[in-house]
């Protein structure tokens, strides 16, 4: 070969190699995931027009919302939400079937990250002892994890444990949550043996005594609070040593008796919370791969939750907890593009579950509503059976709106598990506030309209469900006569209906009203990474969210 041969042929290489670097698929620096604990959908806009430019606005107006996302099974309760959104899968599969459930083959009452086999680190006790372990399925940040052979790093953060812990994944590098009894961030030995510097150097800061300092006052004249109900009123639970739930709250003399729990219930929560994922960024370097992955950061933004069980839907604490996290959202974002860099990264915004008016705040407006007593049904109910059967204790539990039979109790009698269900469902169906009773085996042919039986079938996992599903009128939930504040875990819109806005990297703005699923949020972040679905996924993704 000539030397001109040879030079013809080096630059053939060499343009051949330059066409395949730049035919390199292309993918984001780094994902982020908000899940806003408790965010009902309706909250995107009905404090629209008090929201900043740079916040929620930004997020609809920049993204894509898919603003029909409804959650595809009961019940509706945060450690399933988290599960679901980043496995594409439901209870039926992934295991998680409450924050708390029964093993039924045991009887034995298990939390949804609880490990006996780990031990806290940063902290002690119970409130370190927990893992992934339980969830069945992988998740997307797992999948991440595999298509990278683990290069990816994936970190999840949340005050509460399974806010961190269940999206994260079980590869993931780290998962932190907060000791409320010290206002640390901590973590467990399935992660590692020892808090790394930096998350040591941010607990030190004590963050939260200097929100505590701050107070809680509304952010705007509370006179122009107007989408709220009167600030003094019968539907919220005021703070352990407060005389009544109303503003401004002196946060430090309320920390005296309640602790550093006191952050989780006020919006300075969010806040703190972002404050450590920033920490996070910058100290783990997310975003700045040396392999040259994507990294993926799982927010949980909790207090949302914790201010809404106790204030209700309709406060003036809601309203102002909004208004702050839409600037907190907002310098997050600004943070964002400043370290990782304006469409370098994708975030997904959504919500876990969402949650219904105080009951009797429903009916003082003349309202169909109710509380449905859990502790004095269940003694009714097996008071009844004994009656009949002559078999003391035969229901364990109706958490989770399920009927749990005490299988130990059963076994050792004469009666038939099948009775005793057949029993059951009749004397329920008698019950004030409820609208359906389902045999779980049944639940496929039930005489229930169609969504509801895929609903169920979908959170219906018998190795940790009950056997039987009670569905409540609307606007009823689990609880005494003049509950105070909220909660959820029905099937209706105002606990089913969530957001679910994606930005930034691979992202196509715009929306569509057309019904999506929870499930769809895992493949269609799969989709926008090129990596496989999670093993568990029923989802579909949302292909008009997805840059082509």
């Amino acid at each position: 070969m000539n030397v001109k041969s040879t030079v013809l042929t080096a630059m053939s290489c060499l343009f051949s190699l330059a066409i395949l670097a730049s035919e390199k698929i292309e993918k984001p620096k780094l994902v982020v995931g908000l899940v806003v604990d408790q965010m009902r959908w309706d909250y995107l806009y009905r404090y629209y027009d008090r929201y900043s430019d740079n916040g929620f606005k930004r997020l609809l107006n920049e993204g894509f919302s898919s603003e029909n996302t409804l959650i595809d099974y009961v019940p509706t309760y945060t450690a399933i939400g988290h599960s679901t959104i980043y496995t594409g899968s439901v209870p039926a599969i992934h295991g998680i079937a409450g924050n708390d459930f029964i093993i039924q083959a045991t009887g034995q009452n298990m939390y949804c990250t609880q490990d006996d086999s780990v031990q806290a680190v940063g902290g002690e006790g119970k409130v370190g002892q927990q893992s992934p372990k339980n969830l069945l399925v992988s998740t997307v940040t797992d999948q991440l994890k595999l298509a990278t052979n683990f290069q990816s790093k994936v970190i999840g953060i949340a005050i509460k444990d399974r806010g961190g812990i269940l999206p994260a994944g079980h590869f993931a590098n780290a998962a932190y949550w907060l000791d409320g009894k010290t206002g640390d961030w901590i973590t467990s030995t399935y992660y590692m043996n020892d808090l790394p510097k930096w998350v040591k150097g941010f607990n030190k800061e004590k963050l939260a005594d200097k929100y505590y300092k701050e107070g809680w006052n509304t952010l705007y004249p509370i006179n122009t609070y107007v989408l709220s109900t009167a600030d003094d009123n019968a539907y919220e639970e005021p703070f352990k040593g407060e005389k009544a739930p109303t503003f401004p709250r002196d946060l430090v003399k309320l920390k005296k008796e309640n602790g550093y729990e006191l952050i989780k219930s006020t919006p300075q929560g969010n806040t703190l919370t972002l404050d450590f994922a920033k920490r996070a960024i910058e100290s783990e370097k997310l975003g700045n791969n040396p392999a040259n992955v994507t990294d993926f950061l799982a927010v949980s933004l909790s207090s949302t939750d914790y201010i809404g069980h106790q204030f209700a839907i309709n406060s003036i604490e809601i309203e102002d907890t909004y208004l702050r996290l839409d600037r907190d959202i907002a310098d997050f974002l600004l943070y964002l593009d400043q370290t990782i860099g304006k469409g370098n990264y994708t975030l997904f915004l959504s919500a876990d579950h969402g949650a219904a008016h105080n009951p009797k705040f429903f009916a003082d407006q003349k309202g169909n509503s109710g509380y449905f007593d859990t502790k004095v049904i269940r003694q009714e109910l097996n008071d009844k059976l004994e009656a009949k059967f002559g078999v003391a204790g035969l229901v364990k539990s109706l958490a989770n709106y399920q009927v749990h039979l005490n299988y130990e109790v059963l076994e050792s009698s004469k009666v038939e598990e099948e009775d005793v269900i057949e029993a059951a469902i009749k004397l329920l169906k008698k019950v004030e506030g409820v609208a359906f009773v389902v045999d779980m085996q049944e639940a496929a042919t039930a005489a229930v309209p169609q969504m509801l039986r895929e609903r169920i079938v979908n959170g219906y996992n018998y190795k940790r469900s009950g056997a039987i599903q009670l569905i409540l009128e609307p606007q009823w939930f689990s609880g005494s006569k003049d509950g105070k504040g909220t909660t959820h875990g029905s099937w209706n819109s105002y606990d089913a209906h969530i957001p679910a806005v994606f930005l930034g990297w691979g992202v196509k703005p715009g929306k569509t009203t057309r019904q999506t699923h929870m499930t769809d949020i895992a493949p269609t972040l799969a989709q926008i990474l090129k990596i496989e679905f999670p093993n568990g996924n029923i989802g579909t993704p949302i292909y008009e969210a997805i840059e082509q």
